[in-house]
């Protein structure tokens, strides 16, 4: 039985890029995902944070970049969110994802076979790893809908977010947080992998762990996740793990709007976890035909445009008619 509070799946997962501009055109131009928000990290304004997604920003598909000035190159290693999953609608779909992929250049490891379902690893221009997996017979969370005017065929094109991986050396810690406070379910071991499946479960709904007692510590930087967001319902689901954390000792960040959702935030070991809510969504301050292509700013920082639009170096976004 299902409670308004579970958790829903995966939200979305921030990373850090070295370039706006480079990262914005691998989203959508080699990619084909929908830059849905241009906008401010809210809590370092001079920050671009920009959210690619499929073509009406639902939660669950986006993937979103902080590019921070004069960032350091992260360092790969343990304790880290180690890989992105994107979702594709089929297995003939990586077919065309290994020809693309090469097309324009990108490092990839062709097709394999990850707990049962075929996918792709490969990264970006700044060694930011990705993982494209087949929604091949998936039964579970819902995919998202292909942006309508993106330059890939929708049979084709991602569709939202796929299994987040983590490397960790706490693993027992861990999967306490995942399976015993989260009501995540332990479907499937690979070595060292272990799957687990949180609400309908499938892509949409999954965390991959690795376990690792060998590996240097990951150092934060471009080209390394800054976390990890899971869907919650509503501010009211919100309160509801703020009073769990709190009766668990676990310092957490309260009630946080963002505008575009409401978050709450709290870091286990070295992952930083945010619960995000489904709403209320990215078209309240901008028509879905120009999503992402203006600087949109949340009511609480549009006093202080000016400001923020001095500080911010121009980006064109614009994608015409």
């Amino acid at each position: 039985m299902t409670n308004k509070h579970d958790i829903l799946g995966i939200h979305h997962v921030t990373a850090m890029t070295s370039s706006a501009e480079k990262n914005y055109h691998f989203f959508t131009e080699v990619l084909g995902m929908r830059l849905v928000k241009k906008t401010v990290n809210q809590d370092d304004i001079q920050t671009y944070h920009t959210f690619f997604a499929d073509d009406r920003g639902n939660p669950g598909t986006d993937m979103t970049f902080f590019d921070f000035p004069n960032n350091p190159k992260g360092i790969q290693g343990n304790n880290s969110i180690s890989r992105t999953g994107l979702r594709v609608p089929s297995d003939k779909a990586l077919d065309y994802w290994v020809n693309r992929l090469d097309e324009f250049g990108v490092k990839h490891e062709g097709i394999s076979e990850t707990f049962g379902k075929k996918g792709i690893r490969f990264s970006d221009f700044d060694d930011q790893r990705y993982h494209l997996f087949s929604d091949e017979g998936d039964q579970g969370v819902a995919p998202g809908i292909p942006w309508q005017k993106g330059p890939v065929p929708h049979e084709y094109a991602i569709v939202g977010l796929g299994p987040v991986e983590l490397t960790v050396s706490y693993y027992t810690k861990l999967r306490h947080w995942l399976v015993d406070k989260l009501a995540f379910r332990e479907v499937a071991k690979e070595g060292d992998y272990t799957l687990f499946e949180v609400g309908q479960g499938g892509n949409g709904g999954s965390i991959i762990v690795k376990e690792d007692h060998q590996s240097g510590n990951a150092q934060q930087g471009y080209g390394e996740v800054h976390h990890v967001a899971i869907r919650v319902p509503d501010r009211e689901a919100l309160r509801h793990w703020e009073t769990i954390l709190e009766e668990d000792g676990l310092h957490h960040s309260g009630y946080v709007d963002r505008f575009y959702f409401e978050s709450l935030y709290v870091r286990v070991g070295y992952i930083l976890f945010e619960f995000a809510t489904d709403g209320p969504g990215f078209m309240g301050d901008e028509p879905y035909e120009t999503l992402g292509e203006s600087l949109s700013l949340p009511p609480f920082l549009e006093s202080k445009r000016a400001v923020i639009e001095s500080a911010v170096r121009p980006f064109d976004t614009s994608r015409g008619n």
